[in-house]
């Protein structure tokens, strides 16, 4: 999945929430889809900023 849709999903999530669309049941679920999200979109922002870092300490 793409940083972007990762995020697209989680910001939904989150709108759905603050407008209490959840039921108990579903807001459980929606919490655990949420922490996997965050944790792709953080390790994909790592290892881009891993990539970033190493091609600028190849140009000094």
């Amino acid at each position: 999945m793409k940083y972007e849709e990762a995020l697209q999903q989680l910001e939904t999530i989150v709108r759905k929430m603050e407008q209490g669309e959840f039921d108990v049941d579903e807001l459980t679920e929606q919490l655990k889809t949420a922490q996997q999200l965050i944790k792709l979109c953080r390790d994909k922002l790592t290892k881009t900023d891993a990539e970033i870092k190493k091609i600028l300490d190849k140009c000094e």
